[in-house]
C-alpha cells in the first residue's frame, strides 16, 4: 500500500506541474505542507499564479472545495456559519459555512479584519468549530491554503503572529524567467491548462498518506539538532520573538514528509536545512532596529544554520 500512495503523491506532484510552469520545488514544498497535514501561505505579488497553485491543488484531489474573498466587510459567521431560527421546528439550525470542506482557499486573508482572520485559529489548530457553545468537527481532511499580496498596504491587516504560528510553511512563487512566462502564454493562448486536469488522488488516500509520513523513523540526534535549531532563533540578538515548539513540531513533519516523497525510511539533517528557511522565517518578528539595519529573517535562519553542529550520522 505505501507504494501505491507513493506513486499517487508523485502523479499528484505531476499534475500541477502541468498547470504551474517552472515552479517545482514551490510544488513540492506545497504538497509536503499537505503531507504533514498542515497549512500554506502563499504570500507573493498579484498575478505570479498564487490562486492558480491553490486551484491546482484543490483540482487534483478528489474531495470538496472552497474559496473566500476575503474582504474588510466578510463576518466570522461568514467563515465558520451561523445559527438560524427554524419557526417550523421552534428550534435553530446550524448552517454551516465554507469552512466545512476539504480545501479551503483563503484569498488575500489579509484583506479581512484580525476578527474575521481569528475565526479560522480554531479550525486551523482543532480542526473543529464552536458556534454558539456548540463544537462542530471539520473533515478528516481539512487544508487551509492562504495568499497575501505583501506590498499593498491600504485596506489591508497584518496577520497576527498566533495565525502565522499555524501556517506549518510560507512560499511565495516570484515571476518567471523570460522562457518560463513565454511558455505561459503558449500554453494558456487557447484554453487555461488548469481546465484540463482531473483528479489524482482522494481525500482517504491523502489521510493515508499522512498517516504513513508519521510513521517515518527520526533518529534522537536529529531531534534534537531540530530543537537547536528552533531555540536558537528565540535567542539571537536580532530577533524579537523567535519560533514556537510548534515549529519544531512542523519542521520535524516536514522532513518526514520530504523522506516519504523521496521514498527514504528516515530524515536527515540535509532535509531539515533545506525545510528551515520556508517553515521558520513567517514566525519571526525581528528587532526594529535589526530590521531598519537590513536584517532578513532568511539571512538569520542561514546564519543559524551554519553555527548549529550537524549530528554525524
Amino acid at each position: 500500500m505505501k507504494e501505491k500512495i507513493q506513486e499517487k503523491i508523485q502523479l499528484l506532484e505531476k499534475n500541477i506541474n502541468q498547470v504551474i510552469v517552472g515552479k517545482p520545488l514551490c510544488i513540492q514544498n506545497a504538497l509536503l505542507t499537505l503531507l504533514s497535514n498542515g497549512h500554506l501561505l502563499l504570500k507573493d505579488v498579484p498575478g505570479v499564479g498564487k490562486t492558480v497553485l491553490a486551484k491546482a491543488i484543490a483540482k487534483s484531489i478528489d474531495g470538496q472545495f472552497k474559496r473566500i474573498q476575503f474582504t474588510p466587510d466578510l463576518l466570522p459567521t461568514d467563515i465558520t456559519g451561523v445559527s438560524i431560527f427554524n419557526q417550523k421546528e421552534l428550534s435553530f439550525e446550524f448552517k454551516q459555512g465554507p469552512v466545512f470542506t476539504n480545501i479551503l482557499l483563503a484569498d488575500e486573508i489579509n484583506r479581512a479584519t484580525p476578527r474575521t482572520q481569528s475565526s479560522l485559529l480554531e479550525a486551523m489548530e482543532e480542526r473543529q468549530v464552536t458556534v454558539d457553545g456548540i463544537t462542530y468537527p471539520l473533515p478528516q481532511l481539512f487544508f487551509v491554503i492562504a495568499t497575501q499580496n505583501p506590498i499593498e498596504q491600504q485596506g489591508t491587516f497584518p496577520l497576527p503572529e498566533a495565525q502565522l504560528d499555524r501556517f506549518l510553511m510560507c512560499l511565495s512563487l516570484g515571476y518567471p524567467n523570460l522562457n518560463e512566462e513565454t511558455t505561459i502564454l503558449e500554453q494558456q493562448r487557447q484554453q487555461h491548462p488548469l481546465e484540463k486536469i482531473q483528479p489524482i488522488i482522494t481525500t482517504q488516500e491523502v489521510v493515508q498518506a499522512q498517516q504513513l509520513c508519521q510513521q517515518i523513523h527520526v533518529d534522537p540526534s536529529l531531534k534534537n539538532y531540530i530543537v537547536q535549531i528552533v531555540r536558537a532563533t528565540r535567542e539571537h540578538k536580532d530577533v524579537l520573538l523567535g519560533a514556537s515548539p510548534r515549529a519544531s513540531l512542523s519542521l520535524m513533519r516536514a522532513c518526514q514528509s520530504k523522506a516519504f516523497f523521496q521514498r527514504k525510511n528516515y530524515i536527515t539533517p540535509q532535509m531539515v536545512k533545506e525545510l528551515a528557511i520556508p517553515i521558520l522565517c513567517h514566525r519571526l518578528i525581528l528587532q526594529p532596529q535589526s530590521h531598519i539595519a537590513g536584517a532578513t529573517a532568511e539571512n538569520i535562519i542561514e546564519d543559524i544554520l551554519a553555527s548549529t553542529p550537524v549530528p554525524i550520522q
